[in-house]
């Protein structure tokens, strides 16, 4: 499941958004605790708790004293709505920027995805 790109705890928080986004985790849900991630995954548990404790920052999980980890009620919408800000930074500013470089009017690319958009 890992690999070198990234630290493991990184990989961890990012598998676990994914997980909500695409609905594999629902609001409210309980996750895996810590100590069983690890021990699933034949991690350190304490590099288990970093990508918890980064996701309880962000508010995508919230702590329940003694009984475990589990999805914000909000944390879909908010991963959502993160991934959207960044789609348009990272692919949807850059086309634009290229078409106006080389005469590609707005016209032609809507037309484009449109062909492509449809089955």
């Amino acid at each position: 499941m890992f690999d070198d790109r990234s630290p493991i705890y990184l990989q961890i928080a990012e598998q676990i958004k994914n997980d909500i986004v695409t609905g594999a985790l629902a609001e409210n849900e309980q996750v895996m605790s810590t100590n069983q991630y690890a021990a699933f995954y034949r991690i350190n548990p304490a590099t288990a708790a970093k990508g918890f404790a980064q996701l309880v920052d962000e508010g995508v999980l919230y702590k329940k004293r003694g009984i475990g980890m589990f999805v914000s009620p909000d944390a879909r919408d908010l991963l959502r709505t993160g991934r959207r800000d960044s789609f348009f930074a990272e692919v949807v500013d850059p086309m634009i920027r290229e078409a106006k470089a080389i005469g590609v009017p707005l016209t032609e690319i809507v037309q484009h995805l449109q062909k492509d958009g449809e089955p």
